[in-house]
């Protein structure tokens, strides 16, 4: 299978995009070569970063490093497949040569503004398309040097999402080149693409991955390259599933069960077990307890020596972690995160890391039942390390759960 992240340097409607064997996305973002179900082939073409996280190198090369293929052209694939390309990625077209080089390097080269329905069209036109017509100008003898120089500085002047087809032609009237106006409608007239460099390369990375030709060496990038504590933090954040109808974030199911499950001691000391026994790096295995006498003579509980880091890849640990959790439970996550996102739209710059230390260490308190001389034990044997660490990890169910103590204390008053 080939997974093109594509628009809008190709628009959803493009009849080559309906070739078979390809299934087609929309703009890559954060996250989105997470999911362990794109493999194959990966055609990066288009990708969002002013309205959210762009795609980050490590996911690429971890996506490479489980044996996909990836090429890179025209946008977004062409910027990235330049910077790794000594890593295996390849990169197709002359936005990608044009990188390699060094003859452009910055990302407003590519940049559009998009429409924000979905419909993936373009609004403005990109910086490196105006670049080339301007040097078919002066191929045509419309332009000649010095002009096409000044009329590409006045036309980087406009910030990208106003580099509209009426704002690039009253820059270039400004500059008094009427003539190169004419020229650029009429040719535009006899073909809408003209001048459009971006869609020429990514048609030919189309044609790239569809070509039938056998792949001579298909780069597998080894994980120390990318297996890091930030891909690891956003590996977990981008872990879902869709049970009960619901799709849920599996980290906030499990930060859920560390707050609310009264046994989660339990569950924690049986992942620690599961570790010890099956060490990621291969190193012989032992029971939790010969391990922790080995390091403290057993004088100290096994969640205040160790303190693995959690990896939601590995579904046997998960399914350990969330062993007690219910419907109930499944439905209340469900309800903390609309919560949490109703936050977020009504109050502007709200963000998870806003909600108030104390609030939330004062909700832990009260849902563990402990006083402040036990908060960082208790906090231990959940999985969280200590306090501060607890209270960030919490801060997330904050807002969904005063929210049930207000509905309840309403629903109390009513019965009144």
């Amino acid at each position: 299978m080939i997974h093109v992240f594509v628009g809008p340097t190709l628009p959803r409607s493009d009849p080559h995009l309906a070739a078979p064997g390809l299934r087609v996305l929309p703009p890559a973002r954060h996250g989105d070569l997470f999911d362990t179900d794109i493999g194959g082939t990966v055609v990066l073409i288009d990708g969002v970063y002013h309205q959210s996280p762009a795609l980050r190198h490590k996911e690429i090369l971890a996506a490479m490093g489980r044996g996909v293929r990836v090429i890179g052209a025209a946008s977004i694939g062409a910027l990235r497949a330049a910077e790794l390309a000594p890593l295996g990625m390849l990169g197709v077209g002359a936005v990608y040569a044009a990188y390699a080089r060094g003859d452009i390097e910055g990302d407003d080269e590519v940049a559009v503004g998009q429409c924000p329905d979905g419909d993936w069209d373009a609004l403005t036109c990109p910086l490196v398309n105006l670049r080339y017509t301007l040097g078919l100008a002066r191929s045509a003898g419309v332009l000649d040097g010095t002009r096409a120089a000044v009329l590409l500085a006045a036309l980087r002047e406009v910030y990208y999402p106003e580099r509209t087809w009426p704002a690039v032609r009253a820059v270039c009237r400004r500059q008094g080149e009427t003539g190169f106006v004419g020229w650029l409608d009429e040719q535009r007239g006899r073909d809408r693409y003209f001048g459009d460099l971006k869609r020429a390369d990514a048609l030919a990375a189309l044609r790239a991955a569809l070509d039938p030709a056998p792949v001579k060496r298909r780069a597998v990038v080894e994980p120390w390259v990318w297996q890091t504590t930030y891909f690891r933090r956003w590996s977990n954040a981008a872990a879902c599933e869709r049970v009960d109808g619901m799709l849920l974030s599996t980290e906030d199911r499990i930060v859920y069960q560390q707050v609310f499950d009264p046994a989660f001691g339990e569950r924690w000391t049986s992942y620690l077990e599961h570790l010890s026994r099956r060490p990621v790096d291969g190193r012989p295995g032992l029971p939790l307890a010969a391990r922790l006498a080995r390091v403290t003579g057993g004088d100290l509980p096994a969640d205040r020596v160790f303190h693995p880091p959690l990896d939601l890849r590995d579904a046997h640990a998960v399914a350990l972690l969330l062993a007690g959790e219910s419907a109930q439970d499944r439905q209340a996550v469900a309800r903390y995160g609309a919560a949490l996102e109703r936050a977020r739209r009504s109050r502007p710059g709200f963000s998870t890391p806003a909600v108030r230390d104390e609030v939330t260490r004062d909700v832990l308190l009260r849902v563990w039942a402990c006083t402040e001389a036990e908060f960082d034990a208790q906090a231990s044997a959940r999985g969280l390390v200590g306090g501060a660490r607890a209270v960030a990890a919490a801060k997330r169910l904050v807002p969904g759960f005063l929210e049930e103590i207000d509905t309840t204390r309403e629903a109390a008053h009513a019965g009144w």
